[in-house]
């Protein structure tokens, strides 16, 4: 499903309970390219995560994140977290931006189904709508704009990380660069680079 749509991408995340998030895929051309660039990634990092802690969430790499956080409650200490445009996103459309919150603290999910537990979903909701929907004051419709889930363990291409993805619709970039500091680009380039 390329090119998916915000109520295609809403409906999915609707069947979360039913594990269908493997419908939201990366466009084949992207696919190539993040086949690619991984690869040399792992060649010069050992993996995307060394990549992402050095690179990008300027965390230490020989450490387990969990070890760094200053507070052991998930989102209750800004140094835990780093919100970042998602470097591979989904085949979107345009008018949506997918991001991902990195966080130093586990996420806890349950052993039967591997979704996040109903403690884990409340203080995700609360750091979401806190951080997100709320700062959208100025469209009345804010609630629906902004949408998050966590890939089950199945699907996550980067384990050793935890993480959240939200995606907004029709957000002005402006926004989009306070809430992670940094500016729209192209996708990372086949030798590692990122624009």
């Amino acid at each position: 499903m390329y090119g998916v749509k915000w109520r295609a991408v809403a409906l999915i995340l609707s069947f979360i309970a039913s594990n269908q998030l493997e419908l939201l895929k990366r466009k084949p051309s992207d696919l190539r390219r993040y086949a690619a660039w991984s690869s040399t990634i792992k060649a010069r990092y050992g993996n995307i995560a060394n990549f992402l802690c050095k690179e990008r969430l300027h965390w230490p790499i020989d450490r387990d994140p969990q070890t760094l956080c200053q507070n052991p409650t998930l989102f209750a200490d800004p140094r835990d977290y780093k919100i970042l445009r998602n470097d591979w996103p989904y085949g979107l459309t345009p008018d949506i931006t997918h991001m991902c919150v990195w966080v130093k603290n586990r996420i806890d999910t349950t052993p039967e189904t591997g979704d996040v537990t109903e403690e884990s979903r409340a203080l995700i909701d609360d750091f979401v709508h806190r951080t997100f929907t709320s700062h959208l004051s100025g469209f009345s419709d804010a609630a629906d704009r902004v949408i998050w889930f966590k890939n089950w363990t199945a699907l996550q291409s980067i384990r050793s990380l935890e993480h959240i993805h939200v995606l907004v619709r029709d957000i002005p970039d402006k926004v989009i660069v306070e809430w992670t500091g940094e500016e729209a680009r192209e996708l990372s380039q086949p030798d590692g680079a990122l624009l």
